[in-house]
């Protein structure tokens, strides 16, 4: 199955001058969801994994799907004001200001390995915060993984952990 096929590439979204890659397509065909569960399981089915975390939002669609394959525990990474309670928080800039990244401090992380997921990579800069947040606090990436790749933005480079990416764009 082609699931490029199934992204959507919007001019001007959500500014001019964007070219916006749109999951939604692939999200709503079972068959193309299905497809991708199995790709990133495959993946993930090589390192030896204690929690998937996955990065708000769009993330948490693909972390809980792979945690219950792997019958491991699911990690919310929250942007500001999401979470409760004591928090681990890391911030990063983005291209007008910054922003930061949370997990809870109650979550048991020491030591465990962990498998960051995200719809996109372009920058590296909010996957490099979410490594940070969690190798910083005593946890261990182990393999990042996004759905889409923006290649020519070279993200990638960032990341200290292993990556992979479903589909690759320029």
């Amino acid at each position: 199955m082609n699931l490029y096929n199934y992204i959507e590439s919007i001019s001007d979204f959500p500014k001019k001058g964007i070219l916006f890659r749109d999951i939604s397509p692939l999200l709503a065909n079972f068959e193309a969801i299905s497809e991708l569960r199995n790709i990133f399981l495959n993946e993930a089915l090589k390192y030896k994994i204690d929690y998937v975390a996955g990065i708000d939002a769009r993330g948490f669609l693909f972390s809980t799907l792979l945690s219950q394959d792997l019958k491991v525990g699911s990690i919310l990474i929250r942007k500001p004001d999401k979470l409760p309670g004591e928090l681990y928080t890391r911030t990063y800039k983005l291209e007008y200001g910054e922003s930061n990244l949370s997990i809870k401090k109650s979550l048991d992380i020491k030591n465990k390995n962990i498998i960051l997921i995200d719809d996109l990579l372009a920058t590296g800069g909010t996957l490099k915060c979410a490594e940070d947040l969690i190798n910083d606090n005593g946890g261990n990436v182990t393999l990042s993984m996004v759905v889409i790749e923006l290649v020519s933005l070279k993200g990638r480079h960032k990341l200290s952990s292993n990556f992979y990416s479903v589909l690759k764009y320029d």
